[in-house]
Parts: structure tokens; sequence; C-alpha cells
């Protein structure tokens, strides 16, 4: 875990480093870590991972389970997947809620299809 910092000022912005667009996703996600499951609000999605807040941190290359429904054409879509911690970081020393990113490596192709959907209905995100 790690506090939020200017680096990616430094480096160029994450947009210039991601393979795949993302778009603002402001809906619940349920995750499941070792057996607990825990609620979350996603912050933005992509074919490849997903963003959220949490109120407690997760550490890094932690493996879990996500499920989210995914309103695509006014219809609700499953999403459900497992994936990995890659980036926890607090958003502020006086809140203790920490956003943190996860690399989806087990997603079937029929579900990276709808978040490519969503985010193609979306405005990206920087």
């Amino acid at each position: 875990m790690i506090e939020r910092n200017d680096t990616a000022k430094q480096t160029g912005s994450g947009a210039e480093r991601r393979r795949h667009p993302r778009a603002n996703c402001e809906l619940p996600i349920t995750l499941t870590i070792d057996g607990v499951t825990h609620e979350a609000k996603l912050r933005d999605v992509s074919r490849a991972g997903v963003c959220f807040y949490l109120e407690r941190p997760i550490p890094l290359m932690t493996a879990l389970r996500l499920a989210l429904d995914l309103p695509i054409g006014g219809t609700p879509k499953k999403i459900r997947g497992q994936g990995a911690v890659v980036r926890c970081e607090r958003i502020s020393p006086t809140v203790s809620h920490w956003e943190i990113a996860v690399f989806l490596h087990d997603l079937s192709e029929s579900d990276r299809a709808l978040l490519d959907m969503h985010v193609k209905g979306q405005p990206e995100r920087v």
C-alpha cells in the first residue's frame, strides 16, 4: 500500500501507459477475498482491470473474486471473474479509504466484450 503522490505527473499520464481504454463507472462491486465478502464502489473499468474504493487496504498481489452488474443497453449484465491487486493507495491521510486497482487475469472473453461495450459507450477516463 502506498500514499497517493505525483509520480504519474513525472512519468507521463496513466493513459499513455495503458493498453486498453477505461471509463468511469460508479457502481457497486462485490469482492471475495479468502472467502470473506466485501462491498466496494467502482471508480472505473476496462477490459483488463477495475479500480474501486474500499474502506480498508488490500495487500498487493492479493487474489480475489469480483462480481458486478454492468448496465448495457438498459439491461444489467453480470460480470464475474478473478484478479490480483496491482495498486493500493490511501486516498488521503485523513480518510480511511483506499483506491485499489485489480488486473483481471481470469475473465471470460464474453465478459471482456461486455466491458468493452461499456467503455465505448462512456467518456474515456484519463
